[in-house]
């Protein structure tokens, strides 16, 4: 890894203004050029901006939760990549399950995705991850290394690209893998990362899927963790502090 470890707190659909810029001061001000970690927020689309104006001059990164392949064009509630720059993003995150599932993204959409975010100057969090069902049947690491290969872009290295491994049975469940089983899994997407980049060392792999202090440690000492994307535990500033300080 050739960077610090990044922690990004995805805030899905939560927290109304006056809590969204409330959170993002608790974190811009707590988070100091001696942390050794990064830090990024995706909050609901409506509060880029504000929440954006609150962390100007802050070492927390802003990102989205999701862009559009185009650039503009008829697309009737969708956000596109430069739009979300202009307001302020580095990081959009793709590709997330709930994504998938609720609007039944393909790994060619997510890739498009990708790709329009890498246009415009973000870096995509590009998420992967098994099902249950597809976990009992002992076919994780095909199904992510399929992901893997079908959602990244090709040349993308570690300074513009992140990828998120989040188990879908264990988002907001509570439940998480052993070490051993994320440690194996973050193993593979290192390896299937060799033919969709040359620096496939050098792009982080976070881990997501029920973070949160009580573990956040353990999870974070594995190999090839480099860094956690965070649900509800990046809520609550005291929570999503104690996460990032794990590393």
């Amino acid at each position: 890894m050739t960077s610090r470890q990044l922690i990004a707190g995805n805030w899905k659909m939560n927290l109304d203004r006056e809590g969204a810029t409330l959170l993002a001061r608790e974190l811009g001000g707590a988070v100091g050029a001696a942390a050794s970690f990064e830090m990024a927020v995706c909050p609901p689309t409506p509060y880029l901006l504000p929440v954006a104006e609150v962390l100007a001059g802050s070492l927390v990164a802003l990102g989205a939760q999701d862009c559009h392949a185009a650039t503009s064009g008829a697309h009737t509630g969708d956000v596109s990549a430069p739009m979300l720059r202009d307001v302020g993003c580095t990081y959009v995150i793709v590709g997330h399950s709930e994504r998938r599932a609720d609007h039944g993204e393909t790994d060619e959409q997510v890739r498009a995705k990708a790709e329009a975010a890498h246009a415009v100057g973000l870096v995509p969090i590009v998420c992967v991850g098994e099902t249950e069902a597809q976990r009992d049947a002992g076919s994780t690491l095909d199904v992510v290394g399929r992901q893997v290969t079908g959602s990244i872009p090709d040349g993308l290295d570690g300074s513009t690209l992140v990828v998120a491994y989040e188990p879908v049975w264990a988002i907001g469940t509570g439940r998480t893998p052993t070490v051993m089983d994320v440690a194996a899994v973050h193993a593979h997407i290192r390896e299937v990362l060799g033919s969709r980049t040359a620096d496939a060392a050098g792009v982080r792999i976070l881990y997501g899927g029920s973070v949160k202090p009580s573990n956040a440690a353990e999870l974070m000492a594995v190999a090839n963790v480099d860094g956690a994307l965070v649900g509800g535990a990046s809520l609550k500033a005291a929570d999503f502090l104690a996460v990032a300080r794990a590393v």
